[in-house]
Order: structure tokens, then C-alpha cells, then sequence
């Protein structure tokens, strides 16, 4: 049988969306879904796996290990495991962002702040 779940029932924040897909489904696989405003976006943070990002709209200013990047909408990031990175929000409209990750629940070792 398929699984219909509230996003109000994974909802984080009032910009994130978190699916733990192991407690939720039982599926190896889980995601954030983001809804970024300008100046805002996650500090630096580890996975021990990779993270795939679908930038879906507005440009977003990635950190990954020591690059920074500026992707614009319609594009993927691929940051490797155990890689430094987070993103930031520099223009004026809502970022959107999927995130993948390849894992039952989310793992994240912060390293530094908001």
C-alpha cells in the first residue's frame, strides 16, 4: 500500500521539511525539502555520505570544502562524504532546495552555526 504523509507532519522550521525515510517507510533513502529566505541557509556541517542538492529555484551560494560556489536553478551539487559545505540565500527571492540523502535518517555533524 502506498504511504501518503502530511508535510505539516515532517515539518522542521517554517522553511524545512525533514523525511527520516528508515522510521518513516522503512527505506533507506531520506531528504530535506527548503524554503530559504534571502540572508538565510545552513552553517557548515559533515554527512559521513554524499549529499545530492536540486537547486529548484533561485541561485544559491554553496560552501563545499574549500569552494564557493553560486548555482542557479536547474542544477545539481554533489557534495562528497565527510565534505565541509552549506549554502546561503544572497538574493532577494525564496531559494528552494531538495537535498538527498542516501541513508535512513539524516546524519549531521555541525560545524558552526546558522
Amino acid at each position: 500500500m502506498p504511504l501518503v504523509l502530511p508535510i505539516d507532519q515532517l515539518r522542521t522550521s517554517p522553511t524545512a521539511v525533514r523525511f527520516q525515510g528508515g522510521p518513516e517507510a522503512g527505506l533507506d533513502v531520506s531528504f530535506f525539502y527548503t524554503t530559504t529566505p534571502p540572508g538565510k541557509g545552513p552553517g557548515l556541517h559533515v554527512h559521513p555520505y554524499a549529499e545530492v542538492f536540486l537547486v529548484q529555484q533561485w541561485t544559491a551560494t554553496f560552501t563545499v570544502g574549500d569552494e564557493r560556489l553560486e548555482v542557479e536553478a536547474g542544477n545539481v551539487v554533489v557534495v562528497p562524504p565527510e565534505t565541509p559545505h552549506g549554502f546561503k540565500n544572497f538574493g532577494e527571492g525564496t531559494l528552494n532546495i531538495f537535498s538527498i540523502h542516501p541513508s535512513p535518517e539524516v546524519i549531521q555533524t555541525w560545524l558552526e552555526d546558522d
